[in-house]
């Protein structure tokens, strides 16, 4: 007997308030990938993985969600809903990028995104969020082969 895999799926994850989240989220994806075939997207959604989830981690108070999807064949996009409605300057801003100043300690984890991702953007949620979750934001890049 042999299951039949949509080429479309979607994991999620629910993370709590804990600093090993992020090594969490990207064995997740890890294992994700492997099971479809996707390796080849494997350090660029790695990068993009890590540095969503770690913005939700350091940026909100409460449990936050990561989302796989499969886009198309060897196409991946990752978000990560969190209830700061904040959007940060790197996904609301204008196209070009704002500066981060050498000395600082924190800022450049999205311009990574901007830098590895194809696409990228960020949805304002209500509530209601799109999860299910009392409103908030949600931030997600897609990548490629």
């Amino acid at each position: 007997m042999s299951a039949t895999v949509s080429p479309s799926w979607s994991y999620t994850l629910q993370l709590p308030q804990d600093p090993r989240a992020p090594g969490i989220a990207r064995r997740m994806l890890r294992q994700v990938l492997d099971v479809h075939a996707m390796t080849g997207v494997l350090a660029a959604a790695e990068l993009l993985t890590c540095e969503l989830v770690t913005n939700a981690y350091l940026h909100s108070d409460a449990p936050y969600t990561l989302r796989l999807r499969a886009m198309a064949p060897a196409r991946l996009r990752v978000s990560v809903w969190d209830a700061n409605p904040y959007i940060p300057a790197p996904f609301a801003g204008p196209e070009r990028p704002p500066s981060v100043l050498p000395s600082s300690e924190r800022g450049r984890g999205l311009l990574l995104i901007r830098a590895y991702a194809d696409r990228w953007g960020a949805y304002p949620l209500g509530s209601g969020g799109l999860y299910g979750e009392p409103g908030g934001k949600l931030l997600w890049a897609e990548c490629g082969t």
